[in-house]
């Protein structure tokens, strides 16, 4: 039981430590699901490691696989974020266009009512 402690306690801490190092930076989203992965990960092996006795083996290989899957559960979400504002901002710039369409056609309406006025008036 002593060496789930360790195991646990040990994956923390360098996770901790590389959370640290990052914290200059604020994490993306594919690195909070490396990090979140790891974590569960590495916890969840220790626990099924420690039921065939080897519970240190169980969270380096739970956290390494945690990691991966994090990894790519987050990157994931990240692309669809990406993905949203992209969409959203392709939809103001269509907004946009149809707004200058709208007031080019109003400005070509007026400039041929005024040339028609101009007309009257000079004949």
């Amino acid at each position: 039981m002593k060496s789930i402690y360790w195991s646990i306690a040990s994956v923390l801490i360098l996770l901790g430590l590389l959370a640290g190092n990052s914290r200059a930076q604020t994490l993306t989203t594919t690195e909070k699901g490396v990090v979140g992965g790891a974590v569960l990960g590495a916890g969840t092996g220790a626990i099924v490691g420690a039921s065939v006795h080897h519970p240190g083996k169980g969270a380096v290989i739970g956290g390494g696989l945690g990691a991966v899957a994090g990894g790519v559960v987050g990157h994931e979400l990240a692309q669809g974020q990406l993905q949203n504002r992209v969409s959203a901002q392709q939809r103001q710039i269509d907004y946009q266009r149809a707004e200058i369409r709208q007031l080019q056609q109003e400005q070509r309406t007026s400039t041929g009512s005024e040339r028609a006025n101009l007309n009257e008036a000079t004949e």
